[in-house]
């Protein structure tokens, strides 16, 4: 399960992917402890969650390049949008990844697995757009997962302080996480942020298309 970090008392606590996908967007901050809390808070932004919903679609739609090309033209129009995902999780799945600017395809790339889970699919889209990226590139590089945006933003360096290990216990898909560390710090003036899913950005929504391609017979 995805594994986030407690803004109160710093302890690594996971939540059900289940729970994340039906809040799109929504960012876990407190461990069970402290979440009581948090109600009252946590259910205003839910509310604001589903509102902003509308903008697009908020799940799984498995269109191709050319479909979503046709149906969505909003959105940031300068970046390199990353997805992955498998269905089931875990089972087969893909990644792919997109390089827009001013509106126009730079470059693309997407690939398979034949058994693999979301998190790994997520990770290897950023480690292969990192990879097609010039090292001068000056581009933001976004993701529409924050528990990847935040391994490698914040949590990765204080792990690879006390020797890749933490109190939580093993830590998940370590080989990829110090692969795309290193490219994101071989790549400084390509930040990595987080944006939203099936939000109706043309590009985020286009990354997908890609990792969903080998869904399809057309990509």
């Amino acid at each position: 399960m995805p594994e986030f970090k407690c803004q109160v008392c710093d302890a690594p606590f996971t939540v059900a992917e289940a729970a994340l996908e039906k809040y799109p967007g929504w960012e876990p901050k407190y461990c069970r402890e402290h979440s009581p809390k948090r109600k009252a808070e946590g259910a205003s932004q839910k509310k604001k969650t589903r509102r902003r919903r509308t903008a697009g679609s908020s799940r799984e739609e498995n269109l191709t390049r050319a479909e979503v090309l046709e149906k969505y033209t909003e959105g940031t129009q300068t970046g390199v949008f990353t997805d992955g995902g498998c269905y089931p999780n875990p089972g087969p799945g893909g990644w792919g990844f997109v390089w827009a600017k001013d509106g126009e395809i730079e470059m693309e790339g997407h690939g398979s697995a034949e058994e693999t889970t979301n998190n790994r699919m997520e990770l290897t889209a950023l480690i292969e757009a990192y990879k097609a990226l010039p090292e001068d590139a000056a581009v933001k590089v976004y993701s529409d997962s924050q528990l990847c945006v935040n391994t490698i933003t914040k949590w990765a360096p204080g792990w690879e302080k006390k020797g890749w290990t933490r109190k939580g216990g093993p830590l998940k898909n370590l080989d990829l996480v110090k692969e795309l560390l290193a490219l994101y710090r071989a790549h400084p003036k390509c930040p990595l942020e987080w944006t939203r899913a099936h939000d109706g950005s043309r590009w985020n929504e286009y990354a997908d298309s890609l990792a969903s391609a080998w869904r399809r017979t057309e990509v």
